[in-house]
């Protein structure tokens, strides 16, 4: 809604602005008089009424007001679809959102709000930020689209290079939050993951020889084929060592399969592609006890020297764990407890107390389990770890326990 609004009115601020107060009045006035037949449309109208509204409210002169009655004269009753209209709006969005003249953690941020729809803290929580400096970053890449008066149009080539980086990582965090939601009391938010895989493919039709756009893809597709069987009978965290693989989207495995293979036969590896590589291991492998971690550590290794990511560093401490043991791993673990974006984080608590439980030393694993319960803000997950605590304090009471 809000690209189709930006992309006639050339307003991105206002648009989004004109969009919100569309979905508060929807928000009001269906539960009383039902969704309309046509919602998309209703939703556009209202919008395209208060920018209009607003831009007359905005000036006085006669030449101001005579374009907003010629506007309201024309006023759509459905979503247009004109002849220039073709590109989706919402990659158009996307690119428009992470222009050259916003910095890339700015562009990502105003991406995540104004395409993804997340929330100003689920965003500080993917960039490990107070939400307050989230806000004012969000804030102050508004205004800089705002004053650079950006056109709503998809980029030319060398320049829609420049922006891809910063689009990829917005939608690998978009479809990220969708499958394991940050906060609130679901595990997963279908509607985001869903809606970074359609803005992927997308992408792809646009780049099929993209190889970095190509991993992208299948990582999706490969971590979603497992989004049945992550979740049990009351919305409970279910990991991937105890999931049913029966349940996991074969179809949606060969495709992302495929497509991981088609990437790296190009050449040229990036982060996206070893990402993909090692979701395709875990997924062909027919159990966890014959998931191929050596291949993952080794694929993990090349992730962590071409990215600065810690979450990186974490998954190969894990891996390590699986290869060499518990002890390995919890080494390389206190290495990354220092770290400024893992500091306090609930995973290194999450991490640890798996491995504790791994090595026997159940005392310490529920302490571990115990403290990253109250530091997450999702409610499966503190769930989840509170039952691992409650089951290891039950196969082995102590007085600490």
């Amino acid at each position: 809604m809000l690209g189709a609004v930006a992309r006639r009115h050339d307003d991105f601020a206002a648009a989004e602005d004109a969009v919100q107060e569309a979905l508060i009045a929807a928000a009001a006035q269906w539960p009383r008089t039902g969704i309309p037949e046509n919602p998309r449309g209703w939703l556009y109208s209202v919008a395209v009424r208060r920018l209009a509204d607003e831009r007359r409210g905005a000036s006085a002169r006669r030449r101001r007001e005579e374009a907003v009655a010629a506007e309201r004269m024309s006023e759509p009753q459905a979503m247009p679809d004109d002849p220039d209209a073709g590109e989706d709006d919402s990659l158009v969005l996307l690119f428009m959102c992470c222009h050259p003249s916003l910095s890339v953690p700015s562009a990502i941020a105003l991406t995540l709000r104004a395409v993804g729809g997340l929330t100003t803290a689920e965003i500080a929580n993917a960039f490990l930020v107070p939400e307050a400096t989230m806000a004012q970053r969000i804030s102050r890449a508004k205004q800089a689209i705002k004053s650079s008066r950006i056109p709503f149009a998809l980029p030319d080539g060398g320049e829609r290079a420049a922006r891809l980086d910063a689009v990829l990582h917005v939608l690998y965090l978009i479809f990220s939050e969708g499958y394991t939601s940050s906060t609130g009391s679901e595990l997963q938010r279908a509607d985001l993951s869903s809606e970074g895989i359609r803005l992927a493919r997308t992408l792809h039709t646009m780049l099929p020889d993209d190889a970095e756009v190509t991993g992208l893809l299948a990582l999706m597709l490969l971590t979603d084929a497992r989004r049945e069987a992550r979740t049990g009978p009351s919305g409970e965290l279910i990991p991937l060592d105890e999931q049913d693989r029966a349940q996991w989207d074969r179809a949606l495995v060969d495709e992302g399969v495929a497509l991981v293979a088609a990437a790296l036969s190009r050449g040229t590896i990036g982060p996206y592609q070893l990402q993909a590589a090692v979701a395709a291991l875990h997924d062909e492998a027919e159990s966890a006890g014959k998931t191929d971690w050596p291949q993952i550590l080794a694929l993990y290794g090349l992730l962590e020297r071409m990215s600065d990511s810690p979450m990186v560093s974490l998954s190969r401490a894990i891996a390590a764990a699986m290869v060499w043991g518990p002890t390995v791993g919890l080494a390389q673990v206190d290495t990354l407890a220092s770290d400024p974006g893992l500091k306090g984080h609930y995973r290194i608590d999450a991490v640890r107390g798996h491995l504790h439980e791994l090595e026997g030393n159940h005392d310490l694993a529920i302490a571990h389990y115990r403290a990253a319960a109250e530091r997450t803000a999702s409610t499966p997950e503190r769930n989840y770890l509170l039952e691992k605590a409650a089951r290891l304090a039950w196969l082995s009471p102590s007085p600490d326990a």
